[in-house]
């Protein structure tokens, strides 16, 4: 199977990342199903797919991920109209600017958020991508074959003050993809975790926080690293973090990776033995 052929789910897609990575995955001929709740920023993902005349290669499904009943409902029309998912990419994210526009001057503290805020940061940061794996994961290891790529967060963002709902829930992602990838260890399924970096310019991001747009990183970096990630070539790639800013295109793609790869989730932890529980 060429990758010209293969399918991809990526959710949070009318987003500045998500259509970064639409963007870059239509160039490379993969068909995509874009996942976003807003019409209209799936409108704009459309526009732009049939600017690069790759229309007829989008599927694009609105859906709210906060609700479990959502997912069948996007595998089933992403398979109806590509026949398979080969690619599951992670990408939706909620930014705590929607619980307050002036997080980065007056942070939220965690006795701040209601219960309820905190269910939805974890529902579509962390349940969303467990359920769609769990969806589409025995298609690809039935076929040994199957490319999985979630998008967290930096580390420091995780433990950041003022991101208590969207750190820990972006950090449970991240544990979450170390764990995928052994369960999937040998399957012909990699699971890759992919980060910007810093500071990205996105509307998560909003204007109270005072950043100069230009100096941030910008979403299109993220897609050279993703479309090599869910390439043949990356075959042998998994359990590893990478930071699309560090990603040099200039360089061969495996070389690229190695400068801004490192082991998934927290190294000091990551490859430490888990001893079993002594007795007596």
């Amino acid at each position: 199977m060429s990758d010209t052929q293969r399918a991809a789910i990526v959710t949070g897609a009318a987003g500045g990342i998500g259509r970064a990575l639409v963007k870059g995955m239509l160039g490379a001929g993969i068909r995509v199903a874009a996942v976003d709740r807003t019409r209209d920023g799936l409108d704009v993902v459309t526009a732009a797919a049939r600017e690069q005349g790759r229309e007829a290669n989008l599927l694009t499904i609105e859906a709210d991920l906060s609700r479990e009943t959502a997912i069948a409902d996007i595998v089933g029309q992403a398979r109806g109209r590509f026949g398979a998912v080969d690619i599951l990419v992670n990408n939706a994210g909620i930014g705590q600017a929607t619980l307050r526009p002036g997080n980065w001057q007056q942070p939220l503290r965690f006795w701040d958020i209601t219960a309820d805020q905190w269910r939805q940061f974890v529902a579509v940061h962390t349940t969303a991508p467990l359920l769609l794996a769990q969806a589409v994961v025995p298609e690809m290891t039935g076929r040994k074959w199957g490319r999985i790529v979630n998008v967290t967060t930096s580390l420091g963002t995780m433990i950041r003050s003022g991101s208590p709902t969207y750190g820990p829930s972006k950090a449970a992602l991240e544990a979450f993809s170390a764990i995928m990838s052994k369960d999937l260890d040998g399957t012909g399924v990699t699971v890759n975790v992919l980060v910007p970096g810093g500071v990205t310019n996105t509307p998560m991001v909003p204007q109270e926080a005072g950043f100069d747009r230009q100096d941030m990183i910008q979403p299109e970096v993220m897609a050279p690293p993703l479309v090599w990630l869910v390439s043949d070539a990356a075959g042998g790639v998994s359990a590893r973090r990478f930071l699309a800013v560090h990603w040099d295109p200039a360089l061969p793609p495996a070389q690229a990776a190695d400068k801004a790869g490192a082991p998934v989730a927290w190294t000091s932890i990551a490859t430490m033995p888990i001893e079993p529980p002594r007795r007596g």
